[in-house]
């Protein structure tokens, strides 16, 4: 029988879906460090995490017998995704399920802020009657700048402007402005225009310490920052520093550059205690309803794949919509994407004397994948010839 780790907590749903499969599914609440997940996947050939559990080189080195990583959040970056192609590991995640939730918060965060409600409710709570405007200003009117136009900054946009608030937005891809949205050809403009900037792009390397001291002391006196996206974009110190100057109105964060595994573990941050600042810990997407849609639709990507050897919006394998050709005997080949493989896969399967009954190749960047449908089961010279293909990754059969 095959095995399943699913950590950080995952919804339901994803347990049901893969154990009505015929999957043994182990879940478990919290994260693990790299040692403990190595010894965890032992006998594993499916992991699902969330943002927490880091799966690097090593762990997956040390993990011969998985087969796919089910990322239940938007982002991959905790995942070496090039290692985990290099071993035919395919990735998915769930890049639009969790959108809405996010972008209702922000939107909620924004009105909060404007309003200096985290204010008004501190010293309410604290016996204080401080019935004042000063300070307090609606959000129609005002100019909301979007770092990063995905599905998140895009949605936001639109919902901004039917709030009444004018949209900037600055995305090193070319994107199509939504509704009046002005695109920004550089960050810098986009900073001198906004009264409020929210950071929503994606994990990669490179926007490691994105926004730093020369962002925060660009941004207009008295605006608002937002950071709803990746911890190691933001250089906390700097924004504290903003806060305490009173540079800057208001903060929210939802995202740490060093966040606790497990719920109820103590938080560590610079911005604790601050004026009109909103610390979450990270639940952008954590609604009910966002955890729900990415349970089911995350655990059906590895279902698929392991029924089918399908790939379809896997970030790291090259993507191919299959599915189940009763009577048939499915064989998935992942190989370096050089001339002349596909006629050498063909080649052997006819010395062989195996008959084709439906083929699909298709590349990304360094990787190749040909899935082919044969009439009956592979004898072990078949698979040992393609098997010592230099070009092989790795050979799997299905049905």
């Amino acid at each position: 029988m095959l095995k399943a780790l699913l950590l950080e907590n995952l919804h339901p749903h994803a347990e049901a879906i893969l154990s009505a499969a015929g999957v043994e599914v182990d879940a478990r609440s919290g994260a693990l460090d790299e040692s403990e997940l190595i010894d965890a996947l032992s006998g594993v050939q499916l992991l699902g995490i969330r943002s927490k559990t880091q799966v690097s080189e090593q762990v997956l080195e040390k993990a011969p017998d998985l087969l796919a990583i089910g990322a239940f959040c938007i982002g991959t970056n905790q995942i070496d995704l090039v290692s985990a192609a290099g071993r035919g590991v395919a990735v998915f995640n769930a890049p639009f399920s969790n959108t809405r939730s996010v972008v209702e918060l922000a939107l909620a965060e924004i009105v909060a802020l404007t309003r200096r409600l985290t204010d008004k409710n501190k010293a309410l709570h604290e016996g204080v009657w401080d019935k004042s405007a000063e300070g307090s200003h609606e959000v129609r009117g005002r100019r909301l700048g979007i770092v990063g136009y995905g599905n998140i900054g895009s949605q936001l946009s639109v919902l901004a402007e039917a709030l009444g608030m004018s949209v900037g937005f600055y995305d090193t891809a070319e994107k199509l402005a939504l509704g009046n949205a002005r695109r920004y050809s550089n960050l810098e403009d986009l900073l001198d225009w906004a009264d409020v900037i929210t950071l929503h792009v994606d994990g990669r390397s490179g926007n490691a310490g994105l926004f730093g001291e020369a962002q925060f002391k660009r941004m207009r006196p008295g605006s608002i920052f937002l950071n709803l996206s990746r911890g190691f974009l933001v250089d906390q110190e700097a924004l504290r520093d903003h806060i305490v100057s009173g540079h800057l109105a208001g903060a929210a964060v939802d995202v740490f550059p060093h966040e606790p595994k497990r719920r109820g573990d103590e938080f560590h941050s610079d911005l604790r205690g601050l004026p009109n600042v909103i610390l979450t810990p990270h639940i952008g997407g954590s609604t009910e309803e966002a955890q729900e849609d990415i349970g089911r639709f995350v655990a059906g990507k590895l279902r698929s794949f392991l029924e089918t050897g399908s790939t379809t919006l896997s970030v790291n394998l090259p993507p191919l919509n299959l599915e189940p050709t009763p009577g048939t005997h499915r064989l998935a080949h992942l190989h370096r994407n050089t001339p002349g493989v596909l006629a050498t896969v063909n080649r052997i399967l006819a010395e062989h004397g195996v008959n084709i009954e439906g083929q699909l190749l298709n590349t990304r960047g360094e990787l190749g994948y040909v899935v082919t449908d044969v009439p009956g089961v592979l004898s072990d010279d078949v698979l040992a010839a393609l098997e010592a293909m230099p070009e092989t990754v790795c050979l799997r059969q299905f049905g």
